[in-house]
């Protein structure tokens, strides 16, 4: 599957920004679908994913309350809203997928090394 990552830009704090991930190529919702965001110097930490159907989602503990992955199967696309962001939130933002079955029986890791197939990654960058 191609994924493609859009919808990153500069925002203030406190601001609002919606990612997309357009995905093709593949039955989609054959597919979980994650989103990473890596600073440079430092690991592509785990942001959010949900399943094939939309039906379960997991996310990091820390963003949780502000960070949310939706899904449309109709139009191929996987979103990630991110609300109240900080300087923090500063990084590039990958869209992620991997087969669900292959992620299943891995465990539902939640690491990028159970996630083949990677999109270009959008920048996000939050500064007054």
């Amino acid at each position: 599957v191609q994924l493609q990552a859009s919808g990153g830009g500069l925002v203030q704090p406190g601001g609002s920004l919606r990612l997309s991930c357009a995905a093709s190529g593949r039955t989609v919702s054959d597919y979980v679908m994650a989103w990473f965001r890596q600073t440079p110097g430092k690991e592509r930490e785990f942001v959010s994913v949900i399943t094939g159907s939309g039906s379960r989602m997991y996310s990091s503990a820390s963003l949780q309350d502000r960070f949310t992955i939706s899904r449309d199967n109709a139009k191929n696309t996987v979103s990630l809203q991110l609300r109240s962001l900080s300087p923090e939130d500063t990084a590039t933002y990958y869209c992620a997928a991997e087969r669900e079955h292959s992620w299943i029986a891995a465990g539902l890791g939640t690491d990028s090394v159970n996630f083949h197939s990677w999109g270009q990654g959008t920048q996000v960058t939050v500064s007054s």
